[in-house]
């Protein structure tokens, strides 16, 4: 009884109240990842910082997965875990591997390597490498608005990325260009993240996002706790399980990713694809308002230059979205379950 009426004042508050919450905490994250690894920089325990990058991540999923378990419980059973095929669930470990464990985990080092600005703007590189996978892979037809708004967009991260300040640089072609090493750890985690989103399309369309969240958390915790034992040996959670780390988790967990995820979901259980549309036009310019208000980030000039060439892009692209809605259909519609899914992975708020 009290489940439901839980579930009755929940559907009650409008759609948008989930989605634009969800934008504000997924523009925060970075910048409050940051924040909070500074403060354990303040409270070193033997040297180092309890609250270190990989700690966040690995200590934070845990406790946004205890936080989403009771909730998508339902969706967990025998029976419809029988339904899915082989290949269902090698889509599922290969998805959750490439967006819940190797994408946040270059997110997360770009965080040490760059400021938060720069891998908010380099993030943008995922919509225009998804439409082209899209095109390629899945025959989708787009307006040329968008494909305009997609190229604007790629030249907008290409400004930021090779005039970035980061102060390790790679060189690329010969030492003709240098790319700093944070810039290209976004760049790759855009393109998997991409990869990522047409597989969901090609393969997970009836899989219920609740189970695919609890999946991808779950499974990717584990392969990155793996993978960092791996590369960087197995001290490097040695303050794992520092009640000070956990404190500060538990609020992170619960607040960025569990709540962040689950006001996306119920945000896009209802809200049309231009809510949608506008939702994350918005998302880069939050995230950059986030930065100077939480960290004190005052954008650079290259910064400036290839923000105001991306947002140019989004503005072509939400234009080009509009109006191939307008074609559509005369009223708003409801996103597709495939763009559902697509969001899903698409979501900052780890």
């Amino acid at each position: 009884m009290k489940t439901n009426s839980v579930s009755q004042l929940l559907n009650r508050v409008p759609s948008s109240f989930f989605l634009w919450t969800a934008i504000a905490i997924g523009a925060a994250s970075s910048s409050v990842t940051r924040k909070i690894i500074e403060i354990g920089e303040n409270h070193l325990i033997d040297g180092r910082n309890p609250i270190s990058l990989c700690n966040v991540l690995f200590v934070g999923n845990i406790c946004a997965f205890a936080v989403m378990l009771p909730i998508f419980s339902q969706q967990l059973t025998l029976r419809r875990l029988k339904q899915l095929t082989r290949g269902d669930w090698i889509s599922l470990v290969v998805i959750a591997i490439l967006s819940g464990a190797i994408a946040p985990g270059l997110i997360f080092a770009a965080l040490d390597n760059t400021n938060v600005t720069n891998v908010v703007l380099i993030g943008r590189l995922e919509p225009p490498i998804g439409l082209a996978l899209g095109i390629w892979l899945l025959r989708a037809r787009v307006s040329p608005w968008t494909v305009a708004g997609s190229l604007v967009c790629f030249i907008g991260v290409a400004a930021t990325a090779l005039f970035a300040s980061s102060g390790q640089k790679i060189a690329m072609m010969g030492g003709l260009f240098h790319l700093g090493k944070g810039e290209l750890q976004v760049a790759i985690a855009a393109l998997l993240l991409a990869i990522a989103s047409i597989l969901s399309k090609l393969r997970l369309q009836h899989i219920p996002l609740g189970f695919f969240s609890l999946f991808r958390t779950g499974l990717g915790t584990i392969v990155f706790f793996i993978l960092a034992n791996y590369l960087y040996g197995s001290g490097h959670f040695a303050e794992a399980f520092s009640g000070f780390l956990w404190g500060w988790m538990l609020i992170y967990g619960a607040i960025i990713v569990a709540a962040g995820q689950l006001c996306w979901f119920a945000g896009l259980r209802e809200a049309t694809a231009a809510q949608t549309t506008l939702a994350n036009s918005f998302n880069p310019i939050a995230a950059i308002a986030m930065a100077y208000l939480i960290l004190g980030e005052v954008p650079t000039m290259a910064q400036y230059l290839g923000g105001s060439i991306i947002l140019i892009g989004i503005v072509l692209s939400a234009i080009g979205n509009l109006r191939q809605m307008k074609t559509a259909a005369r009223l708003p519609f409801r996103l597709t379950r495939s763009q559902q899914m697509e969001m899903a992975i698409g979501f900052r708020g780890f």
